[in-house]
């Protein structure tokens, strides 16, 4: 498993983002602070530490400062009774976001300054702020792996093709792509699970990401030869294809009963495995394994119903038998 860098305020200040993904921030004090470290990818309301209950204070996570909070602050200024603020500061945040455009009062805005903790403001609102900024950080924090694969996307449905060195992955995408699907990755995919649940799959390096090697050719740029229609950026991983040299003493699955599952970061993907021959045309094998994929997760197993109409067949023969005897048959 790649090992994490350090994220810090600075990054997530400079991070790409792009319309719906944008957060929009801009730092507004305690820039000495912007190299702080942020460990946890969750995020505190801090009303009642405001308020001065600072039981199971969540200091480790950024602290996020809505209308509500801005108000309870004023208040206390009004009253002079900024104790609380200068608690709240003892603590080593890693920063305090401010939405709505709100700005602190000057004695909030001094105390941070003192403590060197970084004071960031947006002017998106509370609410769609705390909904893009977790799904940012779960991205940043989860964990990953790099793997050598190429990943495609085949009728909307991610899948990672893997197989020793030289047994046509990169040639088997070509095909894919001219046939008007899209490359994710080649060479190295960089994977990272989302919730648990979902695997995402990107290029371990931006630059080179939609470039391709092909044996013979050499280094070619997909996204110039086919245009932006035949890339992608990332994709969930739903399937592995295992390209492998034909062995003519395996039994390869010919009925697709036998459900196979590759198991990523704790995530399980099923897995086919396809044999590699002169005359078996891979690429067109792949595509019918996407749709066939999208079948199951829809509720319909093809392989699951020819048995069922094989047994029903069986019995049927089986009943027609009992019923009129050896001796009726004509």
């Amino acid at each position: 498993m790649a090992t994490k860098k350090e994220f810090t305020v600075l990054d997530l200040i400079d991070i790409d983002l792009k319309e719906h993904n944008s957060l929009n921030l801009r730092c507004i004090g305690g820039r000495r602070g912007l190299g702080r470290i942020i460990t946890v990818p969750n995020l505190n309301r801090p009303g009642l530490a405001i308020m001065g209950f600072f039981d199971s204070f969540a200091f480790e996570r950024i602290q996020v400062f809505g209308r509500g909070e801005v108000a309870a602050i004023k208040n206390l200024v009004n009253e002079q009774n900024v104790d609380s603020i200068g608690q709240l500061f003892s603590y080593l945040l890693p920063c305090c976001i401010f939405t709505h455009n709100l700005s602190p009062e000057k004695e909030f805005f001094d105390k941070a300054e003192k403590a060197e903790c970084p004071l960031l403001q947006t002017d998106l609102e509370t609410s769609e702020f705390v909904i893009r900024l977790t799904r940012i950080l779960a991205n940043i924090f989860a964990p990953k792996k790099s793997i050598h694969g190429v990943l495609v996307e085949v009728y909307g449905l991610g899948v990672l093709l893997l197989g020793d060195s030289g047994v046509g992955k990169s040639e088997t995408a070509l095909e894919l792509i001219e046939r008007g699907h899209r490359l994710v990755a080649d060479d190295v995919v960089e994977m990272h699970c989302v919730n648990g649940n979902v695997l995402l799959g990107e290029g371990a390096n931006k630059i080179i990401g939609h470039h391709m090697e092909i044996r013979g050719l050499g280094i070619i740029n997909i996204t110039h030869l086919f245009g932006v229609r035949a890339i992608r950026d990332s994709k969930q991983i739903q399937l592995v294809v295992m390209l492998e040299v034909w062995d003519a003493s395996k039994n390869y699955d010919r009925l697709g009963s036998e459900e196979k599952f590759m198991e990523f970061l704790g995530v399980n993907i099923p897995k086919l495995e396809v044999p590699v021959k002169p005359g078996r045309n891979i690429p067109i094998i792949i595509e019918v394994a996407a749709m066939n994929e999208r079948l199951k997760k829809m509720g319909y197993n093809s392989s699951k119903e020819f048995n069922q109409n094989i047994l029903k067949w069986i019995e049927s023969n089986q009943a027609r038998s009992v019923y009129y005897g050896s001796e009726d048959v004509i």
